[in-house]
């Protein structure tokens, strides 16, 4: 598929979903007082915005970040809006597995609870194939292995909350590809960064439908959901993958500005799943503009959802 072709696609998805799709607005008056939140990726984007609203529902609020200093400054705007002090700043980086362990460690020892874990920190690119200090392609990497690890070395502390709940940020991205990449993972065979994203996308939803149906028996819920097209960070890697004359680079980021939602917009979904009484026994599913929503054959298909897990969980080794 040409670069060129690619920049259309993306423009065009940002259109059809400005005109076809409703933006929701999640209205319920739920509170959280007393209850603990974990958010990857919350220094910016769709995690910050999530975070400031369930800051202000009463909740303890921690957001889990790569960057000290960024995550910091968000910490105290997060504070300063929501005017709740009671948020703070842990660091994570879902590319490490030893910082994983360290950050599950750090939070089984010292928090009582746990009533919500929102999987949302991303990546997007970069246009060439890297890895993580523990060798995985990145992005499946991040995205996807990462938060397994990171939900299955909390999971005692979430059944410990429940009722609880488990939030995964993935992407309509996922109907990109057409079926899990399970002989290459990690892409060593052939890498197109479109494709790999896609993958780990996919993985997101089959990960939370495997999930879901081992935690049967218990109150503790986990569903994935498409934020919408949303102007975030997660993009940064665009220009570089795309490299396009700069006209087409501005032209490309000025109808991104128009026809795709901010971050505050994109978190509404995020918000739903988190909070609404509505939902509590609701698990398994695939959420856009905070409603159930129809996926691919893909990503219901329960013996790759298995295949994934059972692969993934030899990947990061969760009782080492």
């Amino acid at each position: 598929m040409s670069k060129f072709r690619i920049f259309i696609i993306i423009l065009a998805i940002a259109i059809y979903y400005f005109v076809i799709h409703g933006r929701c607005e999640y209205k319920g008056d739920e509170r959280l007082d007393g209850k603990t939140v974990i958010i990857t990726g919350a220094n910016t984007g769709i995690g910050k915005e999530a975070a400031i609203d369930l800051a202000r529902r009463g909740a303890r609020v921690i957001c889990a970040c790569r960057s000290k200093s960024r995550g910091e400054a968000a910490v105290e705007d997060i504070k300063n809006i929501s005017g709740n002090n009671n948020v703070a700043l842990k660091m994570l980086d879902l590319g490490s597995l030893n910082s994983i362990r360290q950050f599950a460690k750090d939070i089984n020892a010292k928090e009582e609870r746990l009533d919500v874990l929102i999987n949302n920190a991303g990546l997007a690119g970069p246009a060439y194939r890297d890895t993580t200090e523990d060798g995985f392609e990145r992005m499946m990497g991040v995205n996807h292995l990462g938060h397994f690890l990171l939900t299955d070395l909390l999971l005692d502390l979430l059944k410990k909350s429940q009722p609880s709940r488990i939030v995964v940020v993935s992407s309509n991205a996922h109907r990109m590809v057409s079926s899990m990449n399970l002989d290459d993972l990690m892409s060593e065979k052939s890498y197109s960064g479109t494709s790999v994203y896609g993958y780990s996308k996919l993985a997101n939803i089959l990960f939370s439908l495997e999930m879901s149906k081992r935690l049967k028996g218990t109150s503790v819920t986990i569903n994935a959901l498409h934020p919408g097209a949303v102007m975030t960070e997660l993009g940064r890697h665009l220009d570089d993958y795309l490299q396009l004359p700069p006209f087409l680079n501005k032209a490309m980021r000025w109808t991104m500005s128009i026809f795709f939602r901010d971050s505050r917009q994109g978190a509404q979904t995020v918000i739903c799943l988190a909070v609404d009484r509505n939902l509590e026994s609701v698990s398994g599913k695939y959420f856009a503009e905070c409603k159930i929503s129809e996926t691919t054959a893909a990503a219901t298909n329960e013996t790759e959802a298995k295949m994934l897990w059972d692969i993934s969980e030899k990947l990061v080794n969760p009782s080492a």
